[in-house]
């Protein structure tokens, strides 16, 4: 598979079968994530690999909607503030960045893997930090439910190239 046809692959799963994922599978994974790209390669990141039904209520409780439900597996990325690089000219903050990077690894890696996942950010993410007893210096930046797609691909939505490309010559 090219990288463009793994980027067509890639979409947003919202419902799971009820199997685990296979051990090879998320070795697989877990590798690409601790492959990716950093600021200044500061790797201001941890990756918490919620399974336990606790841990998944947990989840649920910051993120209430049913499809999350059906996901067996979710990976929290949590960003440790006070490790990530900072622009030294403006004061701009990378760890945002930095989260963003690791979670595409994982989700282009999992589609690879015939795995799928979606990207959640808009939860409760002081709850997050609360119920997972993140640090202080923590902040979970991203859920991101796995699993095996039980949905069908839908057609992604993307604007015009000219829409997005600007050249400066």
């Amino acid at each position: 598979m090219t990288f463009k046809e793994l980027c067509e692959a890639r979409y947003s799963v919202r419902s799971y079968k009820d199997e685990a994922i296979p051990a090879e599978k998320l070795e697989y994974i877990k590798e690409c994530a601790r492959l990716a790209p950093s600021a200044v390669n500061k790797q201001p990141w941890k990756l918490h690999f919620i399974t336990s039904e606790a841990g998944l209520e947990k989840v649920c409780a910051s993120y209430n909607r049913d499809w999350i439900r059906t996901a067996k597996a979710v990976i929290m990325v949590v960003a440790q503030k006070d490790a990530a690089w900072v622009r030294a000219n403006d004061g701009k903050y990378h760890g945002d960045i930095d989260a963003a990077i690791i979670t595409e690894h994982i989700c282009l890696a999992a589609a690879e893997q015939g795995l799928g996942t979606c990207w959640v950010c808009n939860f409760d993410a002081a709850l997050c930090h609360k119920e997972f007893s993140l640090a202080e210096n923590e902040e979970a930046v991203v859920l991101i439910p796995i699993g095996i797609p039980a949905d069908e691909k839908t057609q992604k939505k993307r604007k015009d190239i000219s829409e997005i490309w600007v050249e400066n010559i």
